[in-house]
């Protein structure tokens, strides 16, 4: 996608005016005096800084548009007709469902999954709020990892404060009560994140007093380069959390604000979270604190900054001999960051993650711990894991989601809204109008739960539907590979289809893939 296609797109509700723009600054060729303003530049003229973030903010979670020289789409999975990897080379036991999805994470403690999957963690913003209850429960019951976000603590308009300490929080602690309600006992684990004011208001000592299993340090994300940012609707607020520790635009103690928002001059507050500043022995002698704190898994969660934070985040990580380090790379999604950042700043994943692996294999030479790796960064479907998993072996243990454990949560919660209103949508009714007519795994769930399956969200049942199906598709994909199980997937079972592609990654171009072997065959 060219740049100038990123300057009116229906994220932040902008059009241009007539199909022919100017290629570089996305403006209309021709702009005509007396147009309303349906660009991006003009809208900015009316709104300022409104115009920065995805529309509506807080209803929607957003995703970059802009398409990378290379991306996973340039890799393809190879198969082969001879053998078995994980079982016997027999057509009655090498089958897909045969195929062992299950992960394992950790550095003494081991965390199993019973996918290579978890979600991305999701914090503050309303849209992760008002779904909580679906995307937890159905995390928990798909026996995945689940993160909350990072400032929940301090956003919680109910948090009760003692100098400068978070003692209480009913929001988190209703996030963290969801998943432990339906959490299975082998499977799975609920980590909190935290950043640098709810490191401040002690939020980590908290969430494990309150029953998390563990505290996910957030240096960043792939999205954006700065802290995370909200709206708030109301004077209140805005006062409440810059009293907290804040950054909040425009100052709500000042007159002059505090009048203009009363007059209706604006009607939104912005929340800004400070940027970290990451330093060895700080970072090693933190994990330690939360370890002592009594948190069963530590884990660093990373953005797409440039190679050398990358090079820092993964000698860190190996000092500290944390349980996970999550890596996002640009190009993912977000529920708040700002839109042209979020497309044109940082390393995409595919990038970042050939970057890791060279990185790694220098640590590991020199006999230094490597740390678990997960990879984020725009996935969502079960071809995309097992390329990660592949591109990483054998240090990428998982792949993080974030916007697509969220749809389903979202879609199976609205299904339970238009049953009620009897109201569903042609497009769902045309499979029945009952709950296990509509879902696929209810029957499944409605046998394993019992009478408890009628408390079960339906955003849960969709999201272990997806789950599910992620899984199937994996094992699929594995059997043809004649991998039946993940610590038997290579990077020899992928092929770069463009010699771009394998110059980046290091994945053999497919003309040249099995030539030895091939030579061997045919003399």
């Amino acid at each position: 996608m060219s740049l100038g296609k990123v300057n009116a797109t229906a994220v932040t509700g902008t059009r241009n005016r007539i199909g022919d723009v100017a290629p570089y600054s996305g403006i209309c060729a021709s702009c005509l005096d007396g147009c309303p303003g349906f660009c991006e530049v003009a809208k900015s003229g009316l709104r300022g800084r409104e115009i920065l973030y995805p529309q509506p903010f807080g209803k929607v979670t957003a995703g970059a548009q802009k398409d990378y020289p290379v991306d996973y789409s340039h890799l393809n999975i190879m198969g082969t007709c001879v053998g078995a990897i994980g079982t016997d080379a027999d057509p009655d036991k090498a089958i897909f469902s045969a195929v062992n999805v299950e992960s394992k994470i950790g550095y003494k403690n081991k965390l199993k999954l019973k996918a290579p999957i978890f979600t991305g963690a999701l914090g503050s913003t309303e849209i992760a709020r008002v779904n909580w209850e679906h995307l937890a429960a159905g995390a928990a019951i798909s026996g995945i990892l689940l993160v909350v976000g990072e400032n929940v603590t301090g956003m919680d308009p109910e948090s009760k404060i003692v100098d400068g300490q978070a003692v209480e929080s009913p929001e988190l602690k209703r996030r963290i009560d969801i998943y432990k309600k339906w959490a299975d006992e082998d499977y799975g684990a609920i980590l909190v994140q935290h950043n640098v004011e709810d490191g401040r208001l002690g939020a980590p000592k908290l969430a494990i007093d309150l029953g998390a299993d563990g505290i996910e340090i957030k240096w960043g994300q792939g999205a954006k380069d700065i802290g995370g940012e909200v709206k708030l609707p109301s004077l209140e607020r805005a006062k409440q959390l810059k009293s907290r520790g804040y950054i909040v635009f425009p100052d709500p103690d000042d007159p002059v604000v505090e009048a203009a928002f009363k007059a209706g001059d604006f009607s939104e507050f912005e929340r800004h979270s400070r940027l970290g500043m990451v330093e060895e022995d700080e970072f090693c002698k933190e994990v330690q604190e939360l370890r002592k704190s009594g948190a069963k898994y530590v884990t660093l969660k990373t953005g797409a900054y440039r190679a050398v934070d990358l090079a820092r985040a993964l000698k860190y990580a190996s000092e500290a001999k944390i349980d996970l380090l999550t890596i996002d790379g640009a190009g993912g999604g977000t529920g708040m960051s700002p839109w042209r950042m979020m497309n044109e700043w940082g390393i995409p994943t595919i990038y970042i993650q050939a970057l890791t692996y060279q990185y790694i294999k220098r640590l590991e030479a020199k006999g230094a711990f490597v740390p678990n790796i997960g990879i984020a960064g725009g996935f969502s479907l079960e071809d995309h894991v097992f390329k990660a998993i592949a591109m990483g072996a054998p240090y990428v243990k998982g792949v993080c989601m974030g916007r697509a454990t969220m749809i389903p949560a979202m879609v199976g919660k609205n299904v339970g809204l238009w049953m009620e209103e009897g109201k569903l949508p042609k497009i769902i009714s045309e499979y029945g109008d009952s709950v296990e007519q509509i879902f696929e795994a209810a029957a499944e769930l409605k046998d394993k739960y019992g009478s408890n399956f009628d408390d079960l969200p339906l955003g849960a049942v969709a999201m272990y539907g997806y789950c599910d199906r992620v899984a199937t598709g994996l094992q699929q994909l594995m059997a043809g590979a004649r991998k039946f199980s993940l610590e038997h997937i290579t990077r020899n079972d992928l092929v770069s289809l463009t010699k771009e592609a394998a110059e980046i990654t290091g994945i053999p171009y497919v003309m040249d893939c099995d030539k030895e072997e091939v030579d061997k065959i045919l003399g």
